[in-house]
């Protein structure tokens, strides 16, 4: 008899759950440093670019504690343990300076591309790692320190090497993969440019894309598409000097069809003054990459506002829009807003939103697909 259940050999995780569980752990461990040997470390694999490190110091960012990146693969031995000194006629070693002293402290200690680290930068990380020590010396890992690792695959055609079994048991094991949907509910909220959201929005595939692209040049990832959006911002007008970096960062092919995109987008600077004044027209375009290319460009300036009037009042505009759009652009508009963005928090957003007073006519109209939009995503 057959079986349709299916086994994930990788322990792929979105973004948002390698989040929730690295945070979890740390939480834990700040609330009952005594726990510090029974929660296990956690070793995340995945592609070049998909964002493994900046996931990591974001969540110490967003804790307000210690972060200690330690690059193995730039490293040697005694740069991980220490060097020798003679006291009192022995020898002793002195740890790097690097690691946290007070044992009061909280933080993340992160193993960066472990997996490209040399057998015995390894072997040096190995007592941090199984008993929180560093051998042949005094100094001990505070008990708030948290441990975390990344490296990539053995299929990425990037620098990978074996662990030990020993090494690789003392972890808990997962892969991250480049998620659309996740990668741009993160991008809505840090204010990434809209034409590089609304392009992935349109062409998801392209979010990260390795296969067919010359790995030595430019190809398509999630930091690369960080970098993209940071050059728009950078060159602004000069289309000439910021055509040839984005074809740099991302590849010719993929950089064609962006640029085209971006060029659809700067059609909408007219999506403000929709947003702001309650007598503009509202047009809504017909073909779909200008759809999404005016949903994000919406979803981007809705938050920045200076006060709680300027919210209001495009949040009132936002409704206004949305209220004219077919359901799936008007709740992935919605859904978007209520991201918030680094100055407007998540829950000041949805709070922003459902006090809004166009709110009850927006739900009347697209409440059941509204619904089934973030029934889709919690199940994704």
């Amino acid at each position: 008899m057959s079986s349709n259940i299916g086994i994930d050999l990788h322990n792929c995780v979105s973004a948002t759950e390698i989040i929730d569980i690295v945070e979890a752990s740390v939480k834990a461990l700040i609330t009952n440093p005594s726990l510090a040997h029974a929660i296990p470390p956690t070793l995340l694999r995945g592609a070049p670019g998909v964002g493994k490190s900046a996931i990591i110091r974001e969540i110490a960012s967003r804790l307000g504690i210690g972060f200690v990146d330690v690059r193995l693969a730039q490293m040697e031995r005694v740069d991980v343990s220490g060097l020798p000194a003679i006291k009192d006629g022995m020898t002793e070693w002195l740890p790097p300076a690097f690691w946290p002293r007070d044992p009061k402290s909280k933080g993340i200690i992160f193993f960066d591309e472990i997996t490209s680290a040399p057998a015995d930068c390894q072997v040096a990380a190995y007592s941090l790692v199984l008993d929180r020590v560093v051998p042949n010396s005094n100094y001990k890992l505070p008990a708030g320190w948290y441990i975390v690792a990344a490296g990539n695959r053995d299929t990425d055609r990037a620098v990978a090497r074996p662990i030990s079994s020993a090494l690789a048991n003392r972890f808990s094991h997962y892969e991250l993969s480049a998620n659309a949907e996740d990668w741009n509910n993160w991008a809505v909220a840090h204010d990434i440019h809209p034409s590089v959201t609304g392009f992935v929005n349109f062409r998801p595939n392209l979010l990260f894309k390795m296969d067919g692209q010359d790995l030595q040049q430019g190809w398509p990832s999630p930091r690369s598409w960080e970098r993209v959006a940071n050059i728009i911002n950078m060159f602004g007008e000069k289309e000439d000097v910021l055509q040839k970096v984005v074809y740099g960062l991302i590849g010719q092919n993929v950089g064609v069809e962006f640029m085209a995109f971006h060029k659809v987008n700067k059609k909408f600077d007219d999506v403000l003054e929709m947003l702001t004044n309650p007598k503009a027209p509202i047009n809504i375009p017909k073909r779909a990459d200008e759809k999404y290319a005016m949903t994000s460009a919406i979803a981007y300036l809705l938050w920045n506002g200076t006060n709680d009037k300027d919210d209001a009042t495009r949040v009132e505009g936002m409704f206004r829009i949305a209220l004219e759009m077919t359901d799936d652009f008007a709740t992935m508009l919605v859904k978007n807003a209520t991201l918030g963005n680094k100055r407007v928090s998540r829950v000041d957003a949805i709070k922003k939103i459902m006090s809004s007073k166009s709110y009850a006519n927006f739900n009347k109209k697209f409440g059941k697909a509204m619904t089934r939009r973030f029934n889709l995503n919690l199940a994704d």
